[in-house]
């Protein structure tokens, strides 16, 4: 091979090298008030967002909130919730127990310490944090912890709504903010649950370095793979804004008819509830498109969409509030800030003070470890390419055919039969007194011995969904459950039964 032509082809492949680990498209200078100016934006808008669709929170329920309901903003609100209902915030609180870690252990920090002091928390969880807390707590580890075939509650939105640290901590840098969400996003969830975080966090991200709030959408959405029905659904939303920019309505009611269905959390499947992360994802992306960079229109938009509306118009405020930037916020919606920045959150010893200031700590290092600069008062960022994470798709051949009920308590032997391929039983574990009891309970299928499951009754540490099973053969099965340690003391209430087959139902009519 002649020298100039084997020069070329070295060239090629350092090019090829460097383009597949996402390297620097373009350098971006800030300063470092500049920077912590959008890093405040991010977490003061989350602030403000979860604050004005607390009194909505999944009372509407596959529906929007028609223009003529009120959504009451007062003065004084924020200090009147962070008082009083101190556990609306779970969207912040959530955040700040990994920023913590990080805090405490460095931002090389192993999974295990950040699924451990998840687990450990003293505040109360639901659905996939639950699931993900319960396995961290009897020895399933993530990723396996956030797993579908160990958490029925992966494709669910709970990532989703405590992923903004990391776009917050990796700005400009997405794939750095998508390694973050792959160590930290499996506790809890996987597949469609997970690309929840990496999209909305990957928008955090680019909005320290875009300048509109359209391009943030589209370059985020290059980290999901494109197969995927998450990328599917936010690549419609953008379509429908270009086709129709005005009428926020129109894209909501083209989604709602097109994908509003579960198949994996168990309270939702034949239920208007819906917090699947797809759904409230796309929720967040109407409201910051259709918004226009209004902040109150966006967070009202988001809110109005109904659904999960404390935390989608948390998320939508959040990256917003990153892209405008604190000051940019109207005072309007910012002047309650002052009266609870100081105030820690609760289950934390962080206020938002705090956290703006460990936030940039943590950016910082990241610009640096990343080819960027910081040199006095100059932040150079070295932005990256969106790289696609991997594909995963969770409840692969299985669609849902039955909601069984059961009204069953469970004494000391008890079960049922169905005939499909999966199953997930709602119910739960509940003393029937001050003091708690863990049930030991076996589960049989077809008489094999498949589970011997922990059933808390105290609810931090409770098994949100009690027993389940996919994957089966098809045809039928008999599932029998025998109580090793019954007492009279507490007590195993089964309610229903989602029942899945391996092929999707025609439609009844």
């Amino acid at each position: 091979m002649k020298p100039s032509r084997l020069l070329t082809l070295m060239v090629l492949i350092l090019i090829l090298a460097v383009v597949s680990q996402g390297a620097p498209g373009k350098m971006v200078t800030l300063t470092k008030d500049e920077l912590l100016n959008k890093i405040k934006g991010g977490w003061a808008g989350q602030t403000i967002g979860c604050t004005f669709g607390g009194p909505t929170e999944f009372r509407f329920r596959d529906t929007i909130i028609q223009d003529y309901h009120p959504i009451p903003w007062e003065k004084g609100s924020m200090k009147w919730w962070y008082e009083n209902i101190p556990g609306l915030y779970d969207d912040l609180y959530m955040d700040l127990t990994f920023v913590q870690v990080f805090e405490d252990k460095g931002l090389d920090a192993p999974a295990s310490d950040f699924a451990n002091a998840f687990a450990h928390a003293e505040y109360s969880l639901w659905h996939a944090n639950q699931a993900g807390r319960y396995n961290v707590l009897n020895g399933i580890m993530p990723p396996e912890s956030g797993h579908w075939l160990n958490n029925p509650h992966a494709d669910d939105i709970d990532f989703q709504i405590e992923s903004d640290f990391a776009g917050l901590m990796s700005p400009g840098m997405v794939n750095t903010c998508a390694g973050i969400c792959d160590k930290i996003g499996h506790i809890m969830n996987y597949g469609d649950g997970w690309y929840g975080g990496v999209y909305l966090s990957g928008m955090y991200s680019l909005a320290f370095v875009e300048k509109d709030i359209h391009t943030v959408a589209e370059e985020a959405l290059k980290l999901i793979p494109r197969e995927s029905l998450y990328a599917r659904v936010m690549a419609d939303i953008i379509e429908y804004h270009k086709i129709n920019p005005t009428d926020w309505k129109s894209a909501w009611f083209n989604v709602e008819r097109k994908y509003a269905q579960d198949i994996g959390c168990p309270e939702g499947v034949f239920d208007a509830f819906d917090i699947d992360a797809t759904i409230n994802s796309a929720w967040v992306l109407i409201g910051l498109l259709y918004g226009d960079e209004d902040f109150g229109k966006t967070i009202s938009i988001a809110a109005r969409s109904g659904d999960d509306s404390d935390c989608n118009p948390s998320s939508a405020g959040g990256i917003l509030g990153t892209l405008l930037g604190y000051d940019k916020i109207p005072e309007y919606w910012a002047e309650g800030l002052p009266l609870v920045e100081d105030m820690n959150f609760k289950y934390t010893t962080i206020s938002l003070n705090k956290v703006y200031q460990m936030s940039q700590s943590h950016a910082l290092e990241l610009i640096r470890r990343n080819g960027g600069k910081v040199e006095g008062d100059l932040v150079t960022i070295a932005v990256q390419e969106p790289q696609p994470v991997r594909l995963e798709v969770g409840f692969v051949g299985h669609y849902p055919t039955e909601k069984k009920t059961l009204n069953l308590t469970l004494a000391r032997k008890g079960g049922f039969e169905f005939n499909g391929v999966g199953f997930a039983v709602n119910g739960r574990a509940v003393a029937k007194g001050k003091e708690e009891y863990t049930f030991k309970v076996e589960m049989r299928i077809d008489g094999a011995l498949v589970e011997t499951s922990a059933l808390p009754t105290r609810f931090v540490t409770r098994k949100y969904t009690p027993f389940w099973r996919y994957q089966l053969a098809p045809g039928t099965h008999k599932v029998e459950w025998t109580v090793l340690n019954p007492t009279t003391k507490a007590e195993i209430q089964l309610d229903s039964a989602i029942l899945y087959n391996n092929k999707p139902q025609p439609p009844r009519y």
